[in-house]
């Protein structure tokens, strides 16, 4: 591992995609904790990109950061649905805890776990992770 530093942030990630993609086993089960799990999926992701990449993973919940990152770092084209994940930062942020939001239904659930899987599987196909 100490060669593949990045590989650990790949693998939580896939922790954390496979839990949101377990869905909602049950009622006691929020969607807003799926989305939360698809947002950390993408999160690691990135975070094992830019380590892969030669770069720090810095301590941020913000996709939108770590993609500027990545595009900075110019070896590597992020696809459009990749940009698109950047509206999973609400998940990390907004519905992570009790307030004053809409609950996620279950067809943003079922975007956010698209997103994370389109994530996923770009990064898997550049760090050759998986």
């Amino acid at each position: 591992m100490k060669d593949r530093p990045w590989e650990p942030w790949i693998r939580r990630a896939r922790s954390n995609l496979a839990r949101a993609k377990q869905g909602r086993q049950s009622e006691d089960i929020l969607y807003e904790d799926l989305c939360f799990d698809a947002q950390q999926a993408v999160e690691k992701c990135l975070k094992g990109l830019l380590i892969y990449l030669g770069r720090n993973a810095p301590r941020t919940h913000s996709i939108a950061h770590l993609l500027n990152l990545i595009k900075k770092r110019g070896k590597v084209d992020v696809p459009q649905q990749v940009n698109e994940a950047v509206i999973l930062h609400e998940y990390a942020v907004t519905t992570r805890y009790p307030g004053d939001w809409e609950p996620v239904t279950e067809e943003e659930y079922a975007d956010a776990v698209e997103l994370a899987e389109s994530v996923w599987n770009w990064v898997t196909s550049i760090t050759s992770c998986d």
